[in-house]
């Protein structure tokens, strides 16, 4: 039976894009706001203002103190946050029917008003902020970095994803109040906006209170940079080495991958889960399971949408064994598969697991209204939740076959290997 949740979509004339989608299960309405700015829009010299925003967002704006949005949230039983990434910037909140309407005057303010209360002093603490953030979940955290090296080696030298989320340090330092002022005015306005409104409300509702919030604000941006040509896969095996002191050696093996929309995209995802995503997937049954000389192997894709996407495996060496081995034999398994295809079993398994994880995200009103927010502004495909699993399951064993071959060579690798330091009593007994 095809899936059909509700999704009923609207444009004020400002060009808020709005969509509602009733679901009276419970008393509650998500908010969710999908901003057209992320990492891949930033200038070099000015990384890391997209994620910068997300912490200035919840410092106050023109009628609400620093820190306000949370407490008044919070005390009518409401939960909330945002997360910033290559492609967007997200905020979002989970409230009591009766909290919405404030939500959503507290949305607009911020979103229509924020520079009134970014002040060189709100810049200072919030760049202290992210760079407290950096140290904790980068600098501080065995393999925290990781991901930073992965895309670096993956994606060229000016391309929008070579830089991380997190962005440079020494970019913020730099900033002034000025820029990041125009960063704000330049990417923040309804036109580059989508507000996707999933739970007890009607349409007519849902809308009238989009328009009673939003509606007056006219500040309208040029449409972000468009997105480049698709990057083809990498010519030669990379490998970059990283000695630090973690608690096992680990391999990042990363692929460049269709842009995320077409359906060649959905099968190089299928190809990578059959190959390594799954506990019976032929690279985890051999390295991990049967010859022990890795302890776990997960993979999974990052779907984007400017000229690639990401596929990643990742491989904790078992203690004992070398990396450089385990990586060839990593390479062993893809060379293999790309010759062989996928089973049928391993196909269905993964086509199983897949539909699993779909459903289970839609059963959720907020990650299905974060799932609607990011195919309309992406895609502009509000529908894409209920016809997402009918596109992936057509999917068949040659189309899959197909991908791997195009992307999944191992010749089209990069390996980012985390290797652990020797102690000063191994080096010098070395």
């Amino acid at each position: 039976m095809p899936l059909d949740y509700p999704t009923h979509t609207h444009v004020l004339s400002n060009g808020l894009r709005v969509v509602i989608s009733p679901d009276h299960a419970v008393p509650v309405v998500t908010a969710n706001l999908w901003v057209g700015v992320g990492s891949r829009h930033e200038a070099p010299g000015r990384t890391g203002f997209a994620h910068l925003f997300e912490h200035l967002m919840f410092q106050g704006s023109r009628s609400v103190a620093s820190g306000e949005h949370f407490s008044a949230l919070m005390a009518q039983g409401g939960r909330l946050n945002a997360t910033t990434w290559f492609d967007r910037t997200n905020y979002f909140e989970t409230v009591p029917v009766g909290a919405l309407e404030l939500a959503l005057w507290l949305e607009a303010d911020r979103h229509g008003f924020l520079l009134d209360a970014v002040t060189q002093e709100n810049l200072d603490n919030q760049r202290d902020v992210v760079k407290e953030e950096k140290r904790q979940r980068y600098d501080n955290q065995p393999y925290g970095n990781a991901l930073a090296d992965v895309y670096a080696a993956t994606f060229p030298e000016g391309h929008p994803y070579h830089h991380p989320t997190i962005g440079s340090m020494d970019d913020l330092d730099a900033a002034t109040l000025e820029d990041v002022h125009a960063f704000f005015t330049r990417f923040y306005a309804p036109n580059n906006t989508v507000l996707t409104l999933v739970g007890d409300v009607t349409e007519e509702h849902g809308l009238a209170l989009a328009e009673k919030y939003f509606g007056h604000l006219t500040h309208r941006v040029e449409p972000p940079r468009g997105r480049g040509p698709q990057l083809p896969p990498i010519a030669a095996p990379v490998r970059v080495d990283r000695h630090e002191d973690v608690p096992n050696d680990r391999l990042h093996i990363s692929f460049r991958m269709p842009a995320e929309g077409a359906d060649d995209f959905l099968a190089a995802s299928l190809a990578l889960d059959c190959v390594a995503g799954l506990a019976s997937s032929p690279m985890v049954t051999r390295l991990v399971r049967r010859e022990q000389v890795a302890t776990t192997i997960m993979a999974h894709s990052m779907g984007l949408i400017d000229g690639s996407s990401l596929g990643l495996v990742v491989v904790d060496i078992a203690p004992g064994q070398d990396a450089d081995a385990v990586e060839a034999e990593v390479a062993t398994e893809l060379g293999r598969f790309v010759e062989e295809g996928p089973t049928e079993d391993i196909l269905e398994a993964v086509k199983a697991h897949a539909e699993r994880t779909w459903l289970s995200a839609l059963a959720s009103g907020e990650e299905r209204a974060d799932l609607i927010s990011q195919y309309t502004l992406l895609h502009d495909d509000p529908d894409y939740v209920n016809t997402a699993l009918d596109r992936l399951l057509a999917i068949g064993p040659e189309a899959v076959h197909c991908a791997a071959r195009e992307w999944l060579r191992p010749q089209h690798r990069v390996c980012v290997a985390y290797l652990a330091s020797e102690s000063p009593e191994q080096e010098e007994a070395a």
